[in-house]
């Protein structure tokens, strides 16, 4: 008996996992979208900041100052606090994205990460549901973080709406890092 009941906890740990990894989104996908989106998508939508760049499910996509071209310089902790958005193939656009400007680079663990006009792109997990922009402006392990326009570019200013400002007060310092 004890050795059907070692298969359950294990089942059971996997799905707490999987349920965890999925905590602070607003769908059913994992903060990756990797994991569950077998079509991803990059989309330009209008929010307070003017058109800045999500993925399919309207979650918002930054990128990283201290990225050197199409290299992520996030790892560990980073990529905790901001998981990359990878997919294994090369996302669709809408909304005035651009596809020239969608690649995929490889990450050190093997996953292939979205990039956007050489822009490796991150989601912050301060951002609760589609449309927040908690993390425009952050500076957090080393650089600052901040959304794109459909051109390519970092989107600087702050947001005005309500879902859209920073979490953690000031001038976006995400104290401790």
């Amino acid at each position: 008996m004890p050795r059907a009941t070692r298969p359950t906890l294990i089942s059971l740990a996997a799905v707490v996992a999987l349920v965890v990894a999925g905590c602070g989104s607003s769908s059913s996908s994992s903060n990756t979208s990797s994991a569950s989106s077998s079509s991803p998508e990059v989309i330009a939508k209008s929010t307070s900041l003017g058109k800045v760049l999500t993925d399919g499910s309207g979650r918002t996509l930054y990128l990283f100052e201290k990225d050197s071209g199409p290299k992520s310089q996030c790892s560990g902790a980073c990529a905790t606090n901001w998981p990359p958005f990878t997919s294994a193939t090369k996302p669709g656009v809408s909304g005035g994205a651009t596809g020239s400007d969608v690649t995929l680079i490889n990450r050190s663990g093997g996953a292939m990460q979205v990039t956007y006009n050489g822009h490796p792109l991150y989601y912050y997990v301060g951002d609760k549901s589609a449309g927040d922009l908690n993390g425009q402006g952050i500076n957090a392990f080393g650089a600052s973080w901040f959304v794109l326009s459909p051109g390519g570019s970092k989107v600087s200013g702050k947001p005005s709406s309500p879902g859209g400002s920073s979490s953690s007060g000031g001038k976006g310092s995400y104290g401790g890092y």
